[in-house]
């Protein structure tokens, strides 16, 4: 299977996706849109991954290739791709579905847990995952669920953290991905909108994760990566 992956900071990489698409024998591909790189053709992937990044949809003057990239996720999902965003990822596929994406209630940053809806339970996707689910957040932003959309899971700080449409479109506003070195990097270049908060961990608190922690996310993040595969046909 071949996988391109859309990355907006040097710091927001794939990260566990990319071990999991090594370990699975898929190939990936790259394009750093902060650093001006050229856009594959629609037609040279099978899979598009949409990285987050501390940048919102709608900066298009401070971040022109965002217009570029927002008509690329349209001819991805009008050619039928499967497509995978996290975090500003998950909005910009809101934005492209036709919902509103704007500025949360609340920020959320660090280790918070997430509940599956009913449908989250029932889903092939989300339906063998723990529940609750410890996850990794670091957003301000949130959106409505896109028009003919599933959404599959919450937390208390942010009513849409996941959601799926048409079976190959998944937007997940958390990261799964994150490793001990991506969490480092997204405090080292982001650490100034560590603020106190409702649902804002301390850096103190983050860096003390232990490894167990991230396995038990990654595994889920396995599970749930196997069983996209699986239901867009690509395994």
């Amino acid at each position: 299977m071949r996988i391109h992956c859309l990355q907006h900071v040097p710091f927001e990489g794939p990260a566990a996706i990319a071990n999991w698409a090594s370990a699975r024998g898929h190939q990936m591909t790259l394009t750093r849109l902060y650093a001006g790189e050229r856009l594959p053709g629609v037609e040279d992937f099978d899979w598009l991954l949409i990285m987050g990044g501390p940048m919102n949809i709608y900066q298009e003057k401070q971040y022109p290739w965002l217009k570029t990239e927002k008509a690329y996720i349209d001819q991805a999902l009008i050619a039928g791709k499967t497509l995978l965003g996290i975090c500003l990822g998950a909005q910009l596929l809101a934005d492209r579905l036709g919902s509103q994406v704007y500025a949360g209630a609340e920020r959320e940053i660090g280790w918070w847990p997430l509940s599956l809806t009913e449908a989250g339970r029932q889903s092939e996707l989300f339906g063998e995952l723990d529940e609750p689910l410890q996850a990794y957040h670091w957003h301000g932003d949130t959106f409505d669920l896109p028009a003919g959309s599933v959404s599959l899971a919450s937390s208390t700080a942010c009513a849409q953290q996941a959601f799926l449409y048409n079976h190959r479109v998944l937007g997940l506003q958390f990261h799964f991905e994150v490793t001990p070195e991506s969490m480092e990097r997204l405090i080292e270049q982001c650490g100034e909108e560590i603020l106190p908060g409702s649902y804002v961990q301390s850096v103190e608190q983050m860096l003390a994760t232990p490894q167990a922690t991230f396995d038990r996310l990654h595994e889920s993040l396995y599970r749930l990566l196997d069983g996209l595969s699986a239901v867009d046909g690509s395994v």
